[in-house]
């Protein structure tokens, strides 16, 4: 699950409690639970998402802990470049770090 995935878990855990806190009736508090567990279990674990943000950049989320960012135009120009990319990994790869698959 991603760091962005974890955060919306949590606000809607604390949207659940407000909510929670306000209700009287039983049923309509599990069929509440059954709701969120049912938007848990859709979510993609190790997936990426992609969002466009407040100020116009593509994020990319699930990478690592923090979102990957960059405007249309330096995506672009990434992309162009994405087999000159995967040859430099491979040629350095013993120099790199390398993470264990999660």
């Amino acid at each position: 699950m991603s760091e962005q995935s974890k955060v919306e878990l949590l606000e809607r855990i604390k949207d659940l409690e407000v909510w929670l806190a306000g209700q009287k009736n039983r049923a309509e508090c599990l069929a509440r639970i059954a709701e969120l567990q049912e938007w848990l279990a859709g979510q993609k674990p190790g997936g990426l998402e992609f969002r466009v943000g407040g100020k116009g950049g593509v994020s990319v989320y699930g990478l690592g802990r923090f979102p990957v960012t960059l405007y249309y135009q330096q995506w672009i120009k990434l992309l162009e470049h994405a087999d000159e990319l995967k040859a430099f990994l491979e040629e350095n790869k013993a120099k790199l770090k390398l993470r264990p698959k999660e």
